[in-house]
């Protein structure tokens, strides 16, 4: 072979092989162009946002935008938040108190909406055979409870009702709700604050008595949606969507609560009785922040810093934008 005919014969190959990896980009680039978003929820077990993932709602909703969903289970709210910084979820839901814990430490998340109050779904509690009959009797004693929860505040205000203060009782604070539950039953601690579902699975389960009962508190105990301030700013759609499918799923599960909590009791696998207690004293419904959410919110990260749970005094209004 010459070595024009060499150049000529190179040149061919080079010309192949730079029209096959041409085809192959335009192949790959109409693939990807033709694959579905993905937005990642954060959820736990028994709340709104595990109702709204066997609901199926927020799915079809998504569908149409090009968008699949993606469900990841948090044992509680401090976990599922600390999903949110990490990136590893986009959306997701917890308990004012993790917001407020999350919010001192500086933790980048945005609020982004609420559900109604359910007071009814923590409570402080003692075992009947303790001897134990009033919040009085609490001082001195052991109090379960994951520290700086709903139900960690709805126990400091059933003290501060009773005439005591946060540091008239010593705290307990396990790892997750399973583990005090299990320090409660085996009275490793005197009392224990928890919340649904595992609040109702010891009331029903155990022979208890419940302090916070029929008590007004002042206190709303709201479930907060929250989303990562990336996701809030570059997808404030998507973000209303699923609030909207949210507060969609919560009117079904009202008017619909013996299969709610059937639909519960199967996804997270406790007993029936437990999810239609739980259900039964509830009240669903989602939306936006307003004036007076973010007054109750500011309320108790103020107590929060008086009895020294964070180590600094928060506005909370700023990472919670009225009307969204």
């Amino acid at each position: 072979m010459t070595h024009t005919k060499r150049l000529v014969t190179g040149l061919l190959l080079l010309l192949s092989a730079v029209l096959l990896l041409a085809a192959c980009g335009k192949q790959s680039s109409e693939t990807g162009s033709n694959e579905k978003k993905v937005v990642t929820i954060g959820y736990q077990k028994g709340n709104t946002l595990n109702i709204l993932k066997e609901t199926g709602y927020l799915e079809e909703v998504l569908e149409k935008e090009g968008y699949t969903v993606k469900w990841k289970m948090f044992t509680h709210g401090g976990t599922l938040l600390e999903g949110l910084y990490s990136k590893a979820i986009d959306y997701g839901h917890a308990a004012d108190g993790s917001a407020i814990f999350a919010q001192a430490s500086g933790k980048p998340l945005v609020y982004v909406g609420a559900d109604l109050p359910n007071p009814e779904g923590v409570g402080l509690m003692v075992l009947k055979e303790s001897g134990i009959t009033s919040v009085e009797q609490l001082k001195g004693k052991k109090v379960g409870v994951l520290k700086g929860g709903n139900h960690h505040y709805l126990a400091i205000l059933a003290l501060e009702k009773a005439g005591l203060t946060a540091d008239d009782v010593k705290w307990v604070y396990p790892e997750d709700a399973a583990q005090g539950r299990a320090i409660f039953e085996t009275k490793q601690v005197d009392a224990l604050a928890s919340y649904d579902p595992f609040f109702a699975s010891a009331e029903t389960e155990l022979n208890t008595l419940t302090f916070t009962e029929n008590v007004d508190y002042d206190y709303p105990n709201r479930t907060f949606y929250f989303a990562t301030p990336q996701f809030a700013k570059e997808h404030p759609e998507l973000v209303d969507l699923i609030l909207e499918a949210t507060d969609k799923s919560d009117k079904w599960a009202n008017e619909n609560k013996a299969e709610v909590a059937k639909l519960l009791s199967s996804s997270i696998g406790i007993d029936e009785k437990i999810t239609t207690k739980q259900v039964n004293r509830r009240t669903f419904g989602a939306g936006p922040i307003t004036q007076e959410i973010i007054d109750a919110q500011q309320k108790q990260a103020d107590k929060y810093f008086e009895i020294k749970l964070i180590p600094k005094k928060l506005d909370v209004s700023v990472d919670m934008p009225l009307g969204k």
